[in-house]
């Protein structure tokens, strides 16, 4: 009967510890595409080169997107365009005077922070010619996929 007992409560351990161990596997998938198979193809390629000269330049390596301390947090892609636009910016004695982060909305939308001011599209924004600069930054990110 001790022996019953013995076996059964074996089984039960090694039946838990696979279930739990399954547990785990399922929990460590990425599903950022909707499906169970793959990632998004944006995951698969390298970042844009100003991304990885803005990761660089702090001491990083090479990550997917550059965050920055005190900046706020937007999706992975919107950060790789920020740090595009952030870059072009740097070139043009212009657009030097705009302070430029993005941001994750609470609706899960673009939030566009100009100068310490939120923007909620490109096409709200205060001035054309940096309209103009992240439509054309946004065209430059979307022909390198």
């Amino acid at each position: 009967m001790s022996m019953v007992i013995l076996i059964a409560g074996g089984a039960m351990i090694v039946i838990a510890l696979v279930l739990l161990a399954m547990v785990f596997i399922k929990s460590n998938q990425v599903n950022l595409t909707g499906k169970t198979e793959g990632k998004p193809e944006w995951m698969h390629a390298m970042p844009p080169k100003e991304t990885v000269a803005a990761t660089m330049k702090d001491g990083e390596g090479v990550t997917l997107y550059d965050h920055d301390e005190g900046e706020k947090l937007a999706a992975p892609f919107a950060e790789q365009i920020e740090d595009v636009l952030r870059a072009k910016v740097e070139s043009d004695s212009y657009l030097k005077s705009f302070d430029i982060d993005f941001g994750t909305a609470v609706d899960g939308g673009l939030e566009i922070w100009v100068n310490g001011e939120k923007y909620n599209g490109v096409a709200s924004l205060p001035d054309e010619k940096l309209k103009q600069a992240l439509l054309e930054v946004v065209k430059e990110w979307n022909s390198r996929k």
